[in-house]
């Protein structure tokens, strides 16, 4: 797909000849910038499966360098991407502007044979090794503290993506239902993508009526609230990066929504993600610790986590078996702890022989 943006973008390349480099710049990213900047070079940078990415320097107005990041992403599906990261970077900077580098414009280009979407914002020089724990997680559990829904629910204005996949985020007052919704739309996703498994379905539809049902309603018994808090959304190490110059920790490729902030680390316990290191959990939980009742915490990180296994076994389709049994197995799991099949009824579990395996794919560039 990104090859095809940017063959889209390259089609027709008319660049002004005083901008240097090999990433074309179209008209209305040019206008994006303010009035007298000047557009020096503009250069591919990193590599994603979706979008292409460049590396915009300019002059700005008073004579001063500046550095600009430049995504596009192209069609229909180009378009809810770039918008809806554009909106969430820009509701993460808005509530906390040390995490995040600054979004300044989303848009259309003006001359393309596909219809083709940017987002500019900007660019700091960072280097992708794991983030450092501490600050990460101090950073994170204040991002998720101070955080405050503007209209008091569950979801955000506007869609978000997680790579590709448009998630299930209308606004919503109850956290149970919120991630019903949320939970149900993927999983109708990955049997569109992978093909249906009956043993699967069998689990998730349990899950659903039974085990969400029971996990997430304890969150609000004897009057407890869950706060709706902003989170990243797609938190993996891959979308954070150090800056070389200062040492402070940044997140990108955000997919917000206003949500319970357990869920945000859901995603940590994914086995792919370098960041399932235990550490990481453990550090996040000391500035942010457990919602009542603190027994279930670990239930609910498993639950959260099938979400995350799902919306991966979406995006990587060659992994989606493998990934798909992790999500069977967690289930299974949840299923005999809180709502038993009756004797006989359950499907079959899966043998060790049988496993699909997961080779690492995942790129730890900007997606």
């Amino acid at each position: 797909m990104a090859t095809a943006v940017y063959q889209a973008i390259d089609y027709g390349r008319h660049q002004p000849p005083a901008i240097a480099g090999d990433f074309p710049v179209d008209d209305n990213v040019i206008n994006s910038f303010p009035m007298r900047t000047t557009i020096l070079s503009a250069n591919k940078f990193g590599q994603s499966k979706w979008t292409v990415t460049a590396r915009l320097d300019v002059k700005q107005p008073d004579g001063s360098p500046a550095a600009y990041f430049l995504k596009c992403a192209a069609g229909d599906a180009g378009r809810v991407m770039i918008e809806g990261e554009f909106n969430s970077m820009s509701e993460l900077y808005k509530t906390m502007p040390e995490l995040v580098p600054k979004p300044y414009a989303w848009g259309k280009y003006s001359a393309s044979p596909l219809e083709t979407y940017y987002f500019l914002a900007e660019f700091i020089d960072m280097s992708d090794r794991v983030p450092e724990p501490n600050q990460l997680c101090a950073k994170l559990a204040r991002l998720h503290k101070i955080s405050v829904s503007p209209t008091g629910k569950f979801g955000f204005h506007i869609t978000t993506c997680q790579g590709r996949i448009p998630q299930a985020i209308a606004w919503e007052s109850n956290w149970t239902t919120f991630f019903t919704n949320l939970l149900r739309n993927i999983i109708a996703l990955d049997n569109a993508e992978n093909g249906a498994w009956d043993a699967l379905t069998a689990l998730e539809d349990r899950l659903l009526a039974h085990v969400v049902t029971y996990l997430l309603d304890n969150l609000t018994k004897d009057g407890r609230v869950v706060k709706p808090s902003l989170i990243h959304g797609d938190l993996w190490e891959g979308n954070t990066g150090t800056s070389y110059q200062t040492g402070d920790i940044y997140l990108f490729d955000a997919a917000v929504m206003y949500a319970h902030h357990e869920f945000e680390i859901g995603n940590w316990r994914c086995y792919y993600n370098k960041i399932h290191n235990k550490v990481y959990t453990r550090t996040y939980l000391r500035y942010n610790g457990p919602s009542e009742p603190t027994e279930e915490w670990d239930d609910r990180n498993r639950l959260y986590c099938i979400y995350y296994n799902i919306l991966y076994s979406v995006n990587h389709r060659r992994q989606g078996k493998a990934v798909r049994q992790t999500a069977f197995d967690d289930m299974y799991y949840l299923i005999d702890k809180f709502a038993p099949f009756p004797e006989g009824q359950g499907p079959e579990r899966i043998r060790d022989a049988d496993r699909g395996t997961l080779s690492d794919e995942r790129d730890h560039t900007r997606s």
